[in-house]
């Protein structure tokens, strides 16, 4: 079985797709994180993320595999490496390029065949896995999304500001929802869930009842 839980960035996705994959005795597949490697690898390239072409030749020399809890790009852990604001923007760029999402989603779509698995990212209920038997799609208040972003980000040691924060993602997702192939938006059949006033263990609930329902 296959779970999708799409949104945009600070609306708990990640935190509640792992809890509710162990929930349910899943696996959990964090594909936010792997289109952060791909970003993380063309910034240490010295790649333009402008040069569309240059990234898909890029991506024939890349290995991105997702043990539990890591991310490993070319057999270094990069887990902590890549969730910086410099690669965050990258990510959401990279991810414009056609020849990056159809890299990423074959990859996935290969990770998750034959097990029962809850993916989260922004395209996962309506590009990679439409046939998804659960899909469900996280929304919030933006500021609020900047605040738990800028909160998050200072408990890991980084200094920045909420305005700072709100700023790279209202521009993050107007490239996200704008882009011509996959955009970020809820898949016709998704759950919509506002977290802007919920706990986490109040989301997974939720989204736990309508998948044993």
């Amino acid at each position: 079985m296959i779970i999708t839980i799409d949104g945009p960035s600070g609306v708990g996705k990640s935190t509640v797709t792992k809890a509710l994959a162990a929930r349910l005795g899943f696996e959990f597949l964090d594909t936010g994180a792997m289109y952060r490697a791909v970003a993380l690898a063309m910034q240490r390239s010295g790649v333009s993320l402008d040069d569309f072409a240059a990234v898909e030749s890029a991506l024939s020399g890349m290995r991105i595999e997702m043990p539990p809890g890591r991310v490993l790009l070319n057999g270094e852990d990069v887990t902590a490496l890549i969730r910086s604001p410099e690669v965050s923007q990258g990510a959401s760029k990279v991810a414009v390029i056609p020849a990056v999402r159809h890299f990423l989603a074959a990859e996935q779509r290969r990770i998750a065949e034959g097990r029962d698995i809850v993916c989260e990212g922004r395209d996962q209920g309506t590009f990679v896995f439409p046939n998804a038997e659960r899909k469900f799609f996280l929304t919030a208040d933006s500021r609020v999304r900047a605040e738990r972003r800028a909160n998050e980000l200072k408990a890991k040691g980084q200094d920045v500001s909420v305005e700072q924060v709100l700023a790279e993602q209202t521009e993050r997702d107007h490239r996200d929802a704008e882009r011509d192939l996959a955009p970020m938006v809820p898949a016709q059949d998704a759950i919509p869930v506002d977290t802007t006033h919920l706990s986490i263990a109040e989301v997974i609930e939720q989204l736990e009842s309508h998948i044993r329902r």
